[in-house]
C-alpha cells in the first residue's frame, strides 16, 4: 500500500521530515547562536540606559513629591557626559497617575525663559515659576511643608490634636502655612506687619488662619511680628487648658527653610539646565532661597565657576554687607527710615540683619545689585507689556538685579533667578504704585535700559 494511498501514514511521515529538518537547522546554526545572544543582549541593555536616563528626573522628582518629604536627601547626580541620550526638560513625559494631597503639588514648577530679557540682553534669561506651586502659591510652600515636617519628626505637632503653627510673616510664608496647616489637621496662627497689601490678610481669613496685623516695629521689640509669634506659641503651649501645642515655625531661623530648597529646588535648576548655568540671581528676606539654591548646586553640583547674585531692595542691609562687609549705610541706620523694617515699597525681600538662613550660604554669594522701587515697578510694567508675566514686586526686583548681572557676563551666558508670587497679592500696594505712576499709560518701549536706567554695560 503507497503513502498516497493512506493519509495517516502520509501525515506521520511529514511530521517525522519535518523533526529532523529542525533538528538539522539547529545544529547548522548552533555555532552562531551565542554570537546573536550576545548582540541582542547588548542591544537590550542600551535601550534600557537610554530609557531609564530619560525617566530618571521625572521618575526622580514623582516618587520624592509621592513621599510628600524634603528629608529624604539631595537628589544625587548622574552620569550625563551622553549628550546625545540627554532629553530636554520639556520633552519628559508627565508624572504617573494622581499625587497625594495638595502637598503633592508642591515642587516641580516650571523653569521659564523671559524671552524679551533675553532679546535685549544677548544672555539667556530664565526664572523659576515658583508663583506655580499649589498649595500657597509661592516658593514658600516648599518652606511651609519643610517646617511642618520637622515639627512632625520632633513630634512638636501631631495631626487632630488641636495643635497650631504660628508664624511672623509679611505674607507668603503664612499663606502656605494656612493652606498646608488646615491639610494636614493643623490650625494657624499668623502675625504680620501692618503695613502689608491688605489681600495678603485677606487671603489668611478665608484659609482659616488667626491673623494678628500689628504695628511696624524694630527686631528688638518684644512686639516685632516674630517676636510677637514665638510668644504666643509657647503661650499656647503652657496653657494647661488645652491638650494641644503651639508649634512656632521660626521660618527666618530655622534650617528647614534652606533644607527645603536644597533638597528641592536646586536639584530643580541643576536639571532643567543641564546644568548649564552662569549665574544664580535671587533677593533675600529670610535667605532661605538663595542659600538653599546655591549650596545644592555648590556644594552637590560642583559648580564652581556659577556667580550668586543678590537682588535687594532700597532701605535693606544686605547690599552693603556683600559688597562692603557692612551692615548699613547712613541711609539706613534706624531712625532715617520711613520704616521700621525696610524703607521700601518691595513685600517679601530686603532685611536689615544677618538670619541664620541667609548666613548658611552667604560665603557664596559674590556680587550684589541694588534695585530701587522705580526699577521694580518699571520691571513689573515691561513683563506684563512684552512677556505678559504679571508678578509682584520681589519677582520684578529678582528680574532687575538678574539684567545687571546678566550684562557683566559673556554673550550667551545662562542666567537662573525667580518669579516668586502673582500680581493679585499686590493689588492694593505695589500694583496701585505702578498705577500711580503713570506706567500704564505710557508708550510702550523697546529700550529696556534706558527704560530702567540701567548701563548696558553692566555697570
Amino acid at each position: 500500500m503507497s503513502l498516497s494511498s493512506h493519509p495517516k501514514a502520509y501525515g506521520t511521515a511529514a511530521v517525522a521530515v519535518a523533526f529532523v529538518v529542525g533538528v538539522c537547522v539547529t545544529l547548522g546554526f548552533k555555532d552562531f547562536y551565542p554570537e546573536l545572544e550576545r548582540r541582542y543582549q547588548q542591544s537590550k541593555r542600551r535601550t534600557a540606559r537610554k530609557s531609564s536616563r530619560r525617566l530618571s528626573l521625572a521618575t526622580e522628582a514623582d516618587t520624592a513629591r509621592r513621599r510628600s518629604s524634603f528629608f529624604w536627601g539631595p537628589v544625587e547626580l548622574e552620569d550625563h557626559d551622553d549628550k546625545a541620550d540627554a532629553t530636554p526638560p520639556h520633552l519628559l513625559p508627565p508624572t504617573a497617575g494622581p499625587v497625594v494631597g495638595i502637598e503633592g503639588c508642591i515642587g516641580n514648577t516650571p523653569l521659564v525663559e523671559i524671552k524679551s530679557l533675553s532679546d535685549a540682553t544677548g544672555r539667556t534669561i530664565m526664572a523659576k515659576a515658583e508663583f506655580l506651586n499649589g498649595a500657597g502659591n509661592s516658593p514658600k510652600d516648599r518652606v511651609a511643608l519643610s517646617m511642618i515636617q520637622a515639627g512632625e519628626a520632633a513630634g512638636l505637632l501631631v495631626p487632630g490634636r488641636g495643635d497650631t503653627i504660628y508664624e511672623g510673616t509679611v505674607g507668603s510664608t503664612g499663606i502656605s502655612l494656612a493652606a498646608l496647616a488646615r491639610a494636614k489637621g493643623y490650625k494657624a496662627h499668623i502675625c504680620m506687619p501692618d503695613d502689608q497689601a491688605k489681600e495678603k490678610s485677606d487671603l489668611l481669613h478665608h484659609l482659616g488662619a488667626t491673623v494678628e496685623r500689628v504695628r511696624v516695629a524694630p527686631i528688638t521689640s518684644p512686639d516685632h511680628f516674630v517676636n510677637l509669634a514665638r510668644r504666643r506659641a509657647k503661650e499656647h503651649t503652657a496653657d494647661r487648658r488645652v491638650e494641644s501645642n503651639g508649634f512656632f515655625a521660626d521660618q527666618f531661623e530655622s534650617g528647614a527653610n534652606w533644607l527645603a530648597h536644597f533638597n528641592t529646588t536646586g536639584p530643580e535648576i541643576y536639571y532643567q539646565t543641564g546644568g548649564e548655568i552662569s549665574a544664580f540671581v535671587a533677593g533675600a528676606g529670610t535667605g532661605g532661597t538663595i542659600s538653599g539654591v546655591t549650596k545644592y548646586l555648590k556644594e552637590e553640583a560642583k559648580l564652581d565657576d556659577l556667580k550668586i547674585v543678590l537682588a535687594d531692595p532700597q532701605g535693606s542691609g544686605l547690599y552693603n554687607k556683600v559688597k562692603y562687609g557692612v551692615m548699613y549705610s547712613a541711609t539706613e541706620k534706624e531712625g532715617t527710615r520711613r520704616r521700621q523694617q525696610v524703607d521700601t515699597i518691595v513685600e517679601g525681600i530686603g532685611i536689615n540683619r544677618i538670619t541664620n538662613n541667609f548666613n548658611a550660604g552667604r560665603d557664596y554669594i559674590t556680587d550684589a545689585v541694588k534695585v530701587s522701587d522705580e526699577q521694580a515697578c518699571k520691571m513689573a510694567r515691561w513683563l506684563v507689556e512684552h512677556d505678559g508675566i504679571f508678578v509682584g514686586s520681589s519677582s520684578s526686583v529678582n528680574c532687575v538685579a538678574a539684567v545687571a548681572a546678566a550684562m557683566k557676563l559673556p554673550e550667551g551666558s545662562r542666567v537662573v533667578t525667580v518669579l516668586c508670587d502673582s500680581g493679585t497679592r499686590h493689588l492694593s500696594k505695589f500694583w496701585k504704585k505702578v498705577g500711580e505712576s503713570g506706567l500704564e499709560e505710557q508708550e510702550d518701549t523697546d529700550d529696556l535700559f534706558g527704560f530702567l536706567g540701567l548701563s548696558p554695560a553692566g555697570k
